[in-house]
């Protein structure tokens, strides 16, 4: 080869240049690189808000009725979910579902009703959010997670308006306000950072229409991981139920007193309560606990979280221009505090295992025609009006008279007008309606219950 001569030029027979490609070989060697890079690299994974959706959950009544709730999502080490006590109600089990379709029935292990946390045991496997170790600022971007109006694995985006509202003044909770959007339904949700992190819990939303108006609230993570861990190892404390109303001694309350604008005012006691035993009355005027001067009316909430620990407190009131200091045992009853643990009842009620038609209400005459339908029955709550037909139940025709209903049935009806309509009849499940989801809304109201 002589010097200078290109390695990719060659001649043919005829004596004829001819050039080899060598940008074909460039070519095929880049591809090959690319094709070992992404078996090094392996599949793109997915984003931070990706992988937080998948520990998210649909959370749906355990009955036949199949009611949606509310939204939850996995906790820690994956053994438990958590949601909002006033998203499961009173429910011992309810159905999650998760973006994926995976679903599974499980059972509420814990509530607390008025710090509003619930605890869920889940099938073990995978892992809960990461909690963040920073706290939010003021203006930090944030994402709500969840299911608001049902509409599911929905995800908004908003900033932190306030670190540290309280927005029910009876209970010891200062959260986060922020605008992301959520509504009825995100309740339970998760509220996290823009790397997954759980920030908080999606609780409250402040309009009275309980629809969206760019305030959200949301338990802050730190004080979400002190409830569930207390509610897990059975370490948090009751929050006592003192019985009594009282309203903030505001400029004009003051101004008609001849007293300074401080404290609450008592307006009633409940008898038998712990305000009652320690002596209050209504005109008194709450001015500290503990010796902690009330500079808030919510500080009353933290106060008593706080001595509830040794099991009693004292109050400084003024009564009649003297000062007073009443000791309070904080005793607690714990259904009158909304905290429940799972008992399993070693003997339940026993469930009536059949019902003819007419002990559900109907009142049935020739040819399968309601003539009458009880008040407050489980054929009227199923939708069952007088004057309809019932032409089949579960698809077949039946007699009517005689039928033994053994499971939720489903009733092929026709009404005075001749539509033809399906009433599903469930004497077994809830008949007080489908029930509010979300709820917890802010008014401040002026007199509250303590």
């Amino acid at each position: 080869m002589m010097a200078g001569q290109r390695a990719d030029v060659g001649r043919d027979r005829k004596g004829r240049k001819r050039t080899q490609p060598r940008r074909y070989l460039v070519e095929v060697l880049a591809a090959l690189v690319v094709i070992v890079l992404v078996a090094l690299v392996g599949p793109a994974t997915a984003s931070p808000l990706d992988q937080a959706m998948d520990r998210v959950f649909t959370v749906h009544s355990a009955d036949a009725e199949d009611r949606f709730l509310g939204s939850a999502f996995l906790w820690g080490d994956g053994s438990v979910a958590v949601t909002n006590a006033h998203v499961v109600g009173t429910a011992d089990e309810v159905r999650l579902v998760d973006r994926h379709g995976t679903e599974e029935t499980a059972l509420v292990i814990a509530r607390d009703a008025v710090r509003d946390v619930a605890v869920i045991a889940v099938a073990p496997g995978r892992t809960g959010l990461v909690l963040a170790t920073d706290a939010v600022g003021l203006g930090d971007e944030v994402f709500a997670l969840g299911a608001p109006l049902g509409v599911e694995f929905t995800l908004t985006v908003g900033r932190i308006s306030a670190t540290a509202r309280q927005v029910e003044i009876t209970v010891p909770l200062r959260m986060l306000q922020h605008d992301a959007a959520v509504n009825p339904g995100s309740s339970g949700g998760p509220l996290v950072d823009i790397d997954g992190r759980l920030v908080g819990m999606n609780s409250q939303i402040a309009d009275g229409s309980r629809m969206f108006v760019g305030i959200a609230y949301a338990i802050s993570a730190m004080d979400l991981d002190a409830i569930v861990t207390g509610l897990i190892e059975e370490t948090l404390a009751p929050f006592p139920s003192l019985g009594l109303t009282a309203r903030p001694v505001d400029r004009q309350v003051a101004a008609a007193l001849g007293v300074d604008a401080a404290g609450l005012l008592v307006d009633g006691v409940t008898p038998g309560g712990l305000a009652e035993a320690a002596g209050l009355r209504g005109g008194d005027i709450i001015l500290a606990v503990d010796g902690t001067k009330l500079e808030q009316p919510g500080d009353l909430a933290f106060a008593v979280e706080r001595a509830s620990a040794s099991g009693a407190t004292v109050l400084a009131v003024l009564r009649d221009g003297d000062r007073l200091d009443l000791p309070v045992p904080l005793t607690t009853n714990v259904e009158a505090t909304g905290l429940r643990l799972r008992q399993m009842s070693p003997a339940l009620p026993e469930t009536v295992q059949s019902y003819r038609l007419s002990a559900l209400g109907v009142v049935l005459a020739d040819g399968g025609l309601v003539s009458a339908v009880t008040d407050n029955s489980p054929a009227v709550f199923a939708g069952l009006a007088q004057g309809d037909r019932i032409l089949t139940v579960n698809g077949a025709t039946v007699d009517l008279a005689n039928y033994e209903v053994t499971k939720a049935v489903l009733l092929l009806v026709r009404s005075p007008g001749g539509l033809t309509r399906h009433i599903y009849l469930d004497p077994w499940g809830a008949h007080d309606g489908v029930r509010p989801v979300g709820g917890a809304n802010v008014l401040d109201p002026d007199v509250v219950v303590f």
